[in-house]
């Protein structure tokens, strides 16, 4: 069984900054993060596998990046350069059977945090 708890969300100007972070129990083969904004589907945002390879969203790549910090079972979104768009639920996921090579699909994940809010205000 494993665990998630996020937290770090809140609100921000557009051009700003936050750094989400989950704090996983229990192991996994890949974590992500997911995002949902109001009266959306649910998107895949980033991605990490045990060999910390790596997946991101093209809408995010080259503002947001994941890092995983393994001696603290933590894992961290760092997002810059938000923008309006980026407003959303953000959900911290665990994958105890893939990879995540490919996309960065919500079926490949069995566990889920309860999310953490992001707004950002232009």
């Amino acid at each position: 069984q494993v665990q998630l708890v996020e937290s770090g969300g809140g609100s921000v100007q557009a051009g700003g900054s936050l750094t989400l972070s989950c704090a996983v129990s229990g192991s996994a083969l890949c974590r992500g993060w997911f995002r949902q904004a109001p009266g959306k589907a649910r998107e895949g945002v980033a991605s990490i596998n045990r060999f910390s390879n790596t997946l991101y969203a093209d809408s995010v790549k080259g503002r947001f990046t994941i890092t995983q910090d393994n001696v603290k079972n933590t894992l961290y979104l760092q997002m810059n350069s938000l923008n309006a768009e980026d407003s959303a639920m953000y959900y911290c996921a665990a994958s105890s059977w893939s990879w995540c090579r490919g996309t960065i699909s919500a079926t490949d994940f069995n566990y889920w945090g309860g999310g953490t809010q992001v707004t950002v205000s232009s």
